[in-house]
């Protein structure tokens, strides 16, 4: 069964962000950037995450020996999307557009995003004429 983005726990977010910075890790490894100096505890609490995260096709366990090497399955722009379809689906009728016009219009925006803004509309632009004479 495919998972949706309130699937994901913060917690099991918060490893997925120590994986995506860090790349493939230890169970030990990933309970020392939460904990500082995990307890035997805390170390099977990440080992549950992971299981439950894995389960949910969002990391690989490589098996190697007694030491398991775990990795992201999910790139943070996959996660993004997901979670920003889910909001513009409830909020917006599954319209994106107002979505991104609210975040454009109330962010503080310095040049350089808005910069990336134009570049962004000027690419979809393209493709959609690209695509009307095709």
């Amino acid at each position: 069964m495919p998972f949706t983005p309130r699937d994901i726990t913060d917690t099991e977010l918060d490893l997925l962000r120590i994986l995506w910075r860090r790349g493939p890790s230890t169970v030990r490894q990933l309970a020392g950037d939460l904990y500082g100096d995990p307890t035997h505890p805390q170390i099977a609490t990440v080992q549950s995450l992971l299981n439950r995260l894995e389960a949910k096709d969002c990391v690989h366990r490589e098996r190697g020996g007694r030491v398991n090497r775990f990795s992201a399955m999910i790139s943070r722009s996959d996660l993004i999307a997901r979670r920003l379809r889910e909001v513009s689906d409830s909020l917006c009728d599954g319209s994106m557009a107002p979505l991104v016009m609210h975040l454009a219009d109330r962010a503080d925006l310095g040049h350089e995003e808005i910069e990336a803004l134009r570049h962004l509309i000027q690419r979809l632009d393209d493709e959609v004429d690209r695509g009307s004479t095709d």
